[in-house]
């Protein structure tokens, strides 16, 4: 079992069950990224590394820094110029490759060797903008050994994609007219370009995914255990939960190595577990799950995560702000970690105390806390400082 730093808390049930809540986040999947939050007090973070001068304060709400750049270098396409725009449309078996929405498309195997086939079709690195839909990472290997050989990728939310050819009057779909709407969509709309990430990041996802899943499986059969009246099937129902619960020890033991191996995961662990409430689940799950953090700015990484609320105006009408959509499973260890903040957390703890006394429901409570723990723990990671409590400074 993992636990926090400072405060033990069994997140593991909680958070397969935190998942999506009426109030999410909306957000695009493969957008939102960075700006910087300009903070007031110095006093209220402790120096990690002295040769940067510490000028900011995680807690504050100030907003940006105007020194820092808001997009991260090399990522944002919509300045860049490009001879072709190829869509990939990817399926477990095969490759579907167009150029610059040609009626004729290339196919090759999705295997090593076809993309290696690919890689040498393509023009030269950085004079074409390669756009791929997210299939259910049938489409990892393929962007690491794009990004690996130099050119641009985005890996974008297939579900844009298909909103986008409906939009244009494209309703007919097979891979080869999906793959030339891929790589229209490139070009109208210049998604974002995915960075060429750690060697082992693709390990740590699979091991973080691997235990959530674990987790509600594990919250399935404890389920199933209460409502048997068999003792034969309690019997079998406890044989599972004993074999599950093995199994998400040595994924933890693996994880904790895995981030342990790496000098940049292990700094940006240590740093935020400094914060009362985060700990080695959470700490994992957004090393694994949220590369962006520190690189985006409040708004953009809160839109990612599907956390910032979106009006929903029209006319005379004032809809209900929500969120909606972003990446869930971060969502569901944050939920988690602002359940522990609100009562370890100082900062927290009177930021929800404050919005309660305000009237507002419980559920955007938590969503706000939520937010603020992210924005958080993005200038702690941007500015290299550790949390401390704002009460002692």
């Amino acid at each position: 079992m993992l636990h926090s730093s400072g405060v033990s808390l069994d997140t593991t049930d909680a958070v397969a069950l935190a998942s999506e809540r009426s109030e999410e986040a909306k957000a695009t999947a493969a957008d939102g990224r960075s700006l910087t939050l300009e903070c007031c007090n110095a006093d209220t973070v402790r120096e990690l590394d002295r040769r940067r001068p510490l000028v900011n304060s995680p807690n504050s709400r100030l907003s940006r820094d105007k020194l820092s750049s808001s997009h991260l270098q090399g990522r944002d396409t919509s300045k860049m110029s490009f001879q072709h725009f190829i869509g990939i449309d990817v399926s477990k078996a095969k490759l579907d490759l167009a150029f610059d929405e040609q009626a004729t498309t290339t196919v090759v195997p999705n295997d090593p060797k076809g993309i290696d086939e690919l890689v040498d079709l393509l023009p030269e690195a950085k004079s074409c903008l390669i756009v791929i839909e997210a299939t259910g990472n049938y489409e990892r290997p393929l962007a690491v050994r794009l990004v690996e050989a130099g050119h641009v990728v985005s890996v974008v939310n297939p579900r844009q994609v298909r909103d986008f050819a409906k939009a244009i009057g494209k309703l007919a779909k097979t891979d080869k007219i999906d793959a030339r709407i891929i790589a229209l969509f490139g070009k109208l709309t210049r998604p974002r370009a995915v960075a060429k990430t750690k060697q082992l990041q693709g390990e740590l996802d699979q091991l973080v995914t691997r235990r959530r899943q674990l987790i509600g499986t594990r919250t399935a059969e404890k389920n199933r255990q209460g409502q048997a009246v068999s003792g034969a099937v309690r019997k079998s129902i406890q044989r599972v939960l004993d074999a599950i619960n093995k199994d998400i020890k040595m994924i933890d033991r693996e994880i904790q190595k895995l981030v342990q191996s790496d000098d940049d995961w292990k700094h940006r662990a240590e740093l935020l577990g400094t914060m009362p409430g985060i700990g080695d689940v959470t700490s994992a799950t957004i090393i694994a799950e949220l590369p962006e953090l520190g690189d985006l700015n409040r708004q953009e990484i809160a839109s990612l995560v599907g956390l910032a609320p979106f009006n929903r105006d029209s006319g005379q009408m004032r809809g209900k702000r929500s969120i909606f959509g972003g990446r869930g499973s971060v969502r569901s260890a944050l939920y988690m970690a602002a359940l522990s903040a609100r009562r370890y957390n100082p900062a927290i703890a009177a930021f929800s105390k404050r919005l309660a006394e305000q009237g507002k429901p419980p559920k955007v409570v938590i969503t706000a806390c939520m937010r603020k723990i992210l924005i958080t723990l993005n200038t702690m990671v941007k500015t290299n400082t550790a949390w401390e409590n704002p009460q002692n400074a």
